[in-house]
């Protein structure tokens, strides 16, 4: 948990704004480490878990207040596909934000004088799936079973005490409702982030309904939207400011295309560390980078803010 000596996330964002980290993906990968397959940077917790502190550590040296763990693709059935059981997948779910922690630790030890937090990355359930389908929605489950599918990893996140949970990237309203529903009861905060093109969801949904499931959950600390186009952000912080009247997040991609059959970005960033006062000014509170936003971004808007 956050130590008693720095205020918690929710009273942070009431206070003022905090500069979260960037793509942890992209970090791994400049360290030289490839990330070509289902499970993504969630291998390296079984793998290199050093290599996860590493990339936390850089984000936390550039500026960043809150590192966001290396579970989004990290689930029971995923690792299962790895032969990773159950018990050892929990356990590997637990040490992402023990990793966190650790890098936080290191940081503060290197003369970092502000508070720092870690969440609990809970990707959406497809990214469970590894086939882009987290980029699309309508997955053909009801609400219910999108929360049966959620609640278990979250339970396990929850356990291990981080300060808040991130369910982000979330492409369907559907699915937003249920994250809402999954985390009632577990004691940890939470944002809840969703993954936008234009004025929609990436299911098609107006952003008015999604963010509306979490206007009146008293464990969702901010609503937002990551991986998307630095474009789509300022509509979507006026609409989720205005629909729950709570502080917003936003960490765009660097606005470069992600092809998931090739498994690879195309396209040139369109990422200005300069946008970040117009986000602010406009309502948000939790602000940084998502894939291929690297330290020299974060860095780049922990200066501006």
């Amino acid at each position: 948990m956050t130590s008693s000596t720095q205020p918690g996330l929710a009273e942070a964002l009431a206070a003022g704004t905090v500069v979260l980290d960037g793509g942890l993906s992209n970090q791994l990968e400049a360290a030289g480490y490839d990330l070509g397959d289902e499970l993504w940077s969630a291998r390296l917790l079984a793998e290199r878990p050093e290599a996860i502190t590493e990339a936390h550590l850089a984000y936390f040296e550039a500026g960043a207040s809150v590192a966001i763990t290396a579970s989004y693709q990290a689930g029971f059935e995923g690792f299962a596909r790895r032969g990773i059981g159950r018990a050892r997948a929990a356990r590997l779910l637990v040490l992402s934000v023990e990793l966190a922690r650790e890098a936080a630790r290191r940081a503060a030890a290197g003369g970092a004088g502000r508070p720092l937090w870690v969440a609990a990355s809970a990707g959406p359930y497809g990214a469970m799936l590894a086939d882009g389908s987290e980029y699309r929605g309508r997955y053909g489950l009801s609400t219910g079973e999108l929360e049966r599918f959620h609640r278990p990893r979250l339970e396990v996140l929850a356990a291990a005490a981080p300060d808040a949970l991130a369910l982000e990237t979330v492409p369907d309203a559907e699915e937003g409702a249920a994250l809402v529903r999954a985390v009632r009861g577990l004691g940890v905060p939470a944002w809840l982030s969703y993954t936008v093109e234009g004025r929609r969801t990436r299911a098609g949904q107006p952003l008015e309904e999604a963010f509306a499931h979490a206007a009146g959950a008293d464990e969702i600390i901010a609503v937002g939207v990551n991986c998307c186009a630095p474009e789509d952000v300022p509509y979507a912080i006026g609409v989720a400011a205005r629909v729950t009247g709570k502080p917003v997040v936003v960490y765009p991609n660097s606005g470069e295309a992600w092809d998931p059959r090739a498994r690879a970005w195309a396209g040139r960033s369109r990422f200005d560390a300069g946008q970040v006062e117009e986000w602010r000014n406009a309502g948000a509170r939790l602000i940084g980078g998502c894939c291929r936003v690297g330290p020299a971004g974060i860095a780049a808007i922990a200066r501006a803010l």
